[in-house]
């Protein structure tokens, strides 16, 4: 969730129509993307899921399967780390790719959950996610400390989900599943305030733009998460 954007000036007073304006046009292009990226994900996890040899090649391989895991993690490091030497062309089509690789990764769910139910679990989850990001681009409190608190909380969380692989408790899994939810929610509202004040700089279009990619990476990932988290709760698998 790092925004590795350097302010070319010290922003102006955000209560500016010019300032707000500004902030505006960029978050607008922060949601779009990051709609573009779930629909992308969204077709491909459909039309993996639809084919039985897709599924074999990609789950069935070791290879293919770690290779596709380990390519994701890459992408999601390169993007805020390598963001300021690449083309804004190539930072969007790297999200793009990102988008896409997520999407095949997720195909299982339409096969373990009922179709019903990921889709009253996708509104439920764009609703909170809605007022999260609402909440977050509004408030007056600044979200720092607690964006740093639920850091920490993620990498911990990380730990345990680690843990059970080997453990496999199911009381430990729902547990896990309930805090990720209030995370992701809490990261949702920060990520948000942190585009906006970041959005508020004087920033050049090309900066402002990569920006903007950055943004939808990171509340792409806030969705997915939260997605997956509620799926859990509130799936039961097919019968």
């Amino acid at each position: 969730m790092d925004y590795n954007t350097p302010r070319t000036t010290p922003p102006p007073y955000y209560g500016s129509s010019a300032v707000i304006e500004q902030t505006n046009a960029v978050l607008r292009r922060v949601y779009v993307r990051m709609f573009v990226g779930l629909l992308i994900s969204a077709f491909c996890a459909l039309g993996v899921a639809s084919s039985p040899a897709a599924l074999q090649f990609i789950f069935g391989n070791t290879i293919v399967f770690w290779g596709i895991l380990i390519a994701m993690f890459v992408m999601a490091w390169v993007l805020p780390a390598r963001m300021m030497k690449m083309s804004t062309a190539a930072c969007l089509l790297l999200f793009c790719v990102f988008s896409a690789l997520m999407g095949v990764w997720l195909a299982p769910i339409f096969i373990v959950y009922k179709l019903g139910t990921i889709v009253y679990t996708f509104f439920i989850t764009a609703g909170v996610f809605g007022c999260m990001s609402v909440y977050g681009y509004f408030t007056k409190s600044d979200l720092s400390k607690m964006g740093t608190y639920l850091m920490m909380a993620l990498f911990g969380l990380i730990i345990v989900v680690l843990v059970n692989l080997f453990v496999k408790s199911s009381a430990l899994e729902w547990v896990i599943s309930i805090v990720g939810v209030l995370i992701f929610i809490g990261l949702t509202a920060w990520d948000t305030q942190q585009v906006k004040r970041l959005a508020a700089a004087n920033l050049e279009p090309q900066l402002a733009d990569k920006l903007a990619t950055m943004g939808a990476l990171n509340l792409y990932l806030d969705f997915i998460n939260l997605f997956l988290f509620l799926l859990r709760i509130f799936g039961g698998g097919r019968d």
